[in-house]
């Protein structure tokens, strides 16, 4: 394999990933009014009767949006006190000509809330910097002096390997965001990392507060309470996942948090009953697509072997049919055909998560929808091959239409299908928008159609960006398989 071409390849995909994510940055933050995302906010439409508490709702969302700075009228003292001591929080004329002229210096456009008279400042971040921050922020990676805390000045910063009584062995940090750096544990794929994180914003309206990151990649559903063991050996049940133990401020931590964990890193998330999004579809599509080779591949290679006959004008017309029916139809059919029949769930929550039963249905159907596609090329691929000079000599030597369309023209069908294995795993998952919906099945497939419906912009990018990312990770996957299985195959600019 050509080491040049391969590192090539890689720039490549780095750029087409920042060309897709930023165009679909720019056309959401350009085209769609700011004002849309409170559109199905019904804490919005709660606050409608207390405009002061409307107005720094609005500026709290689109701050944590990217689309401005703020600063509530605490902040906007604090800030105007540096430079004039004799301000205050009163809204009295002197005091507007000293923020009037801060705010004009400082680039800050000064607003006033409508029932306090108090005021507030406000700053638009051009588009060019927002794209900027999103990049720039996209890659977290925790150190011994991440967390600056004021309260805590002997707070002591470093990387060790050691026995915690909570976690076992791991490598400790302190001052750092996250206690455990690296740790072991059960849960595939049994060595984790806190070190480097993925930050994609802060959903909002839908899952709002939470990360983008914890709602793609977090677990879901009902919390689960586990035996852990505490700083002091003693034990108790909890929900708290204690392998994400984060540092809080030593002025904000309660007593009962002091006396669990002993130190400032009290801040865990919870255990959840049911896997992440990603997890969940991911699971599904490459089933589906496994179902959907095991069923297409010798379906075509029968049909091919035995065109115009009979079992080739039978596969032909399901194929058409397939083709032909709206997916919903198809999928509402064999719905009701594996629930009478069988008695699987109508519903992906009927069993949850844990139950195999309910995935059955939503991948069958899904791998089936891609079926008719696979069955095509590969027929059309295999009958292009019954004229090739290798398939004259096969003949010649007396080998049956059986053994040359396995042995043979199989064999190089296999090189061409093996490479669109990872790409049809990605396209599954993005589009089982209609099996996820119609089974209510919690995965990330149908995200993408909820987050643009409900204004979600920071969720929409992200997923935008991670399909993109694994979508052009499995085209290089593909070419790398390609090249595994026939090594006559070179990954190079003049190939």
């Amino acid at each position: 394999m050509n080491k040049r071409y391969l590192l090539f390849r890689i720039l490549r995909s780095v750029v087409s990933i920042f060309l897709v994510t930023t165009i679909t940055y720019v056309l959401i933050y350009t085209l769609v009014p700011r004002n849309t995302i409170f559109k199905d906010d019904s804490t919005y439409s709660k606050l409608k009767a207390y405009p002061d508490e409307l107005t720094n709702y609005e500026n709290i969302a689109f701050s944590r949006m990217g689309y401005m700075e703020y600063l509530d009228s605490r902040d906007l003292v604090k800030e105007v006190h540096k430079e004039y001591k004799e301000v205050t929080a009163k809204p009295s004329k002197s005091n507007k000509l000293l923020y009037q002229k801060w705010t004009k210096a400082n680039g800050w456009k000064l607003g006033v809330f409508p029932e306090s008279g108090r005021y507030y400042a406000t700053k638009d971040i051009p588009l060019l910097k927002r794209i900027w921050n999103f990049y720039a922020n996209l890659i977290v990676i925790d150190h011994p002096w991440k967390v600056k805390d004021s309260s805590n000045p002997d707070l002591k910063r470093y990387l060790k390997i050691e026995k915690d009584p909570m976690a076992g062995w791991a490598l400790v940090g302190s001052g750092t965001q996250y206690k455990y750096q690296i740790y072991f544990n059960s849960q595939f794929p049994f060595i984790h990392q806190n070190i480097i994180h993925i930050n994609l914003g802060t959903s909002y309206p839908t899952f709002s507060g939470q990360s983008v990151t914890d709602v793609l990649f977090g677990g879901q559903g009902q919390t689960v309470t586990e035996e852990i063991t505490l700083a002091d050996g003693k034990t108790m049940r909890s929900s708290a996942n204690i392998y994400t133990r984060q540092y809080k401020k030593s002025n904000s931590i309660s007593s009962r948090e002091k006396a669990m964990y002993h130190d400032n890193y009290v801040q865990t998330k919870p255990n959840y009953k049911d896997p992440s999004m990603i997890a969940i579809s991911f699971k599904m599509g490459a089933l589906a697509v496994v179902i959907a080779y095991l069923i297409g591949v010798p379906m075509a290679m029968l049909m091919a072997r035995l065109k115009g006959k009979l079992p080739d004008k039978m596969g032909i017309a399901l194929v058409t049919v397939m083709i032909s029916a709206p997916s919903l139809a198809f999928v509402y059919f064999f719905r009701y055909l594996g629930n009478t029949l069988f008695g699987l769930p109508l519903s992906f929550p009927t069993y949850g998560a844990e139950d195999i039963k309910s995935y059955i249905l939503p991948t069958f159907i899904l791998g089936f929808l891609n079926v008719s596609s696979l069955v095509i090329w590969v027929r059309r691929y295999m009958i292009d091959q019954q004229s090739a000079d290798y398939v004259k000599f096969a003949k010649s030597k007396g080998l049956t239409a059986k053994e040359i369309s396995r042995r043979h023209i199989f064999k190089n069908a296999v090189i061409p299908i093996a490479n669109g294995i990872p790409s049809s795993i990605i396209l599954s998952i993005a589009g089982a928008t209609i099996t996820e919906t119609i089974f209510a099945v919690p995965g990330m497939g149908k995200m993408l159609p909820d987050a643009i419906i409900s204004h979600n912009n920071p969720l929409t990018v992200a997923i935008v960006f991670i399909f993109t990312v694994v979508g052009v990770l499995a085209v290089l996957l593909g070419d790398l398989l390609m090249v595994y299985l026939d090594p006559r195959i070179k990954l190079s600019g003049g190939d």
